[in-house]
């Protein structure tokens, strides 16, 4: 299995780190071509604003978002949630390609600041004992279309989900040591880690 991590801007090395540390063979994903012979590809935290205008140079997004629709499955973590988003509550990102899929209403930025940032335990189905998420100026899921599941919440709110083979999440899970999200995604994909 190799396993494709948009390189853009963001979180992008922590991913990176925490699927080798996996075993699991990776790409560097920037450009169009660099989707073929992959498997899965993750789409990282970062800035979504950036992200989308430096996709627009190259026709990625166009190409990623039909793969996606094809079944291409993906795991989009806080911009990268934004990213596969259906829909947005502003509209800073209008006038770029994104790449949607995900049935459910993102509110960017929606958990503060940087300084507002914060790590809180949460449960996660499929995981034994509470997972410490990390929360940097994390979106905010606000509606979920009748498909999607449900795999995590923060006081009451959804902060992990998915939608067949589409997970979104508003945390950075690559961030610590606890790789057990990044293993949940890869087991559901039938990877052995």
């Amino acid at each position: 299995m190799r396993v494709g991590v948009l390189s853009l801007q963001g979180a992008f090395r922590e991913h990176l780190a925490v699927l080798d540390s996996l075993g699991v063979a990776t790409r560097k994903v920037t450009r169009p071509e660099h989707l073929e012979n992959i498997d899965s590809i993750i789409l990282p935290g970062g800035e979504s604003s950036a992200m989308v205008r430096i996709a627009a140079t190259t026709e990625l997004f166009p190409v990623l978002g039909e793969k996606i629709s094809a079944g291409l499955p993906v795991f989009g973590t806080c911009a990268g949630l934004i990213l596969l988003a259906d829909r947005l509550t502003d509209a800073s990102l209008d006038g770029f390609d994104r790449l949607g899929g995900l049935d459910v209403t993102v509110a960017r930025n929606a958990y503060g600041r940087q300084r507002e940032s914060f790590c809180a335990p949460v449960q996660v189905t499929g995981l034994d004992g509470a997972f410490d998420a990390t929360f940097i100026r994390a979106p905010q899921i606000l509606d979920l279309g009748t498909g999607v599941e449900v795999l995590s919440k923060y006081a009451a709110v959804p902060v992990l989900v998915r939608q067949g083979n589409i997970w979104g999440g508003s945390f950075h899970p690559e961030l610590g040591s606890d790789m057990r999200i990044h293993e949940e995604f890869l087991h559901s994909l039938g990877a052995t880690v």
